[in-house]
């Protein structure tokens, strides 16, 4: 079976030399020198200041939402990983959703300022497959209406808007370094944060809000990454560029050869760097999707539909007598979940199988 995703590993020669350090210092966790210089080679290369590494993506969103002191209600779209929505129940704040523009899959930010009440305090949206978000519109309906802006950048590894990274936009940016992602460390996260007096505050929430051997100055978590996780992430840093350049190949062939199928729309791309994370397409109707979907599955392959359903259609938001999804307006989401599907794409993935994909799919819609 060929997946959507597979992980990129380094050689495992590479990963053992880290190993050995490991063994040798036995300081496996707590802020190790591993976890200090993978911070500061990302820094580098993602053009960033002020990050902080963690344990996994969902416990970067938690501390953003805690750091900012954010209360209340949270704008955020529903078409995204079911991380984004959770995490914002999970600090006790209510979601609050907003439709998609058609074209770039993100959240719509005239319909984020239609949204605003006087209980919003946070707008939280989401570089869907890695393409940015409408920033500098976000910017400013944050600005007016004082509320913050986070984003979900879990798949946005070295994304670029306007030739800078897209990290650099709002309050605070999360990536999640998961080990489907572009870039990961097994399982891990990082947030960058524009305020530097809030960089000291997270280093402290990610490890029990411990300030010494006898002060805890904050009520915090153990979101702490460790040195294995640090030593995978230091190996794939070094090979990064390459694999990049492999995944760009893979999704020009894709758009190459279907751009001029009728009935497949592809995600209009705003990067001025990109970074080729996933292939969706979109078909002309969920029928066609899911029809399309188990022919791939019948031939070997396996696509995601990602993501399908919306995060407001989840058992745990339903209301007795209330559609959701007409409740805030979510035409444009719901058009884009009902029809999408990601095809496989990895560095290593090769291009008679890519091959083998297009024309399951050309013939399907012959």
């Amino acid at each position: 079976m060929i997946y959507t995703a597979r992980s990129d590993l380094p050689k495992i020669e590479r990963y053992i030399e880290y190993l050995k350090e490991i063994w040798s210092s036995r300081l496996l966790t707590n802020n190790g020198e591993f976890v200090q210089l993978l911070e500061r080679k990302l820094e580098e290369y993602l053009g960033v200041k002020n990050l902080v590494l963690v344990s996994n993506g969902t416990l970067a969103l938690q501390l953003a939402l805690r750091a900012l002191k954010v209360k209340g209600e949270v704008i955020t779209t529903p078409f995204t990983f079911a991380a984004t929505t959770n995490v914002v129940l999970w600090e006790g704040l209510t979601p609050v959703f907003a439709d998609i523009d058609p074209e770039t899959f993100n959240i719509d930010p005239e319909d984020v300022e239609r949204k605003i009440t006087k209980r919003t305090s946070a707008i939280l949206g989401v570089h869907v497959y890695g393409n940015p978000c409408y920033v500098d519109e976000l910017q400013e309906v944050a600005d007016k209406h004082n509320l913050k802006l986070i984003y979900d950048a879990a798949h946005a590894f070295g994304v670029e808007y306007k030739n800078q990274s897209v990290l650099n936009w709002g309050d605070m940016s999360m990536l999640s370094f998961h080990a489907t992602k572009v870039f990961h460390t097994i399982e891990g996260g990082a947030l960058v944060v524009k305020d530097e007096e809030l960089l000291e505050e997270l280093k402290l929430l990610r490890n029990h809000g411990i300030k010494s051997e006898e002060e805890v100055a904050l009520f915090g978590i153990n979101a702490k990454m460790n040195e294995f996780q640090a030593a995978m992430g230091l190996c794939n840093l070094e090979d990064i560029g390459e694999r990049i350049r492999l995944r760009e190949r893979i999704y020009g062939y894709y758009k190459e050869k279907l751009c001029n199928i009728k009935g497949v729309k592809f995600q209009k791309i705003v990067a001025s760097k990109y970074n080729y994370a996933y292939m969706p397409i979109c078909f002309e109707s969920i029928e066609k999707r899911d029809d399309m979907y188990s022919k791939l599955i019948m031939n070997g392959i396996k696509p995601r539909k990602y993501f399908f359903p919306l995060t407001v259609n989840f058992d745990y938001f339903k209301e007795k007598g209330v559609n959701l999804v007409e409740k805030y307006g979510l035409d444009e989401a719901t058009k884009i979940s009902n029809t999408v599907l990601c095809l496989p794409i990895y560095s290593d993935l090769e291009i008679p199988i890519v091959e083998k994909i297009i024309s399951i799919i050309v013939r399907a819609l012959s």
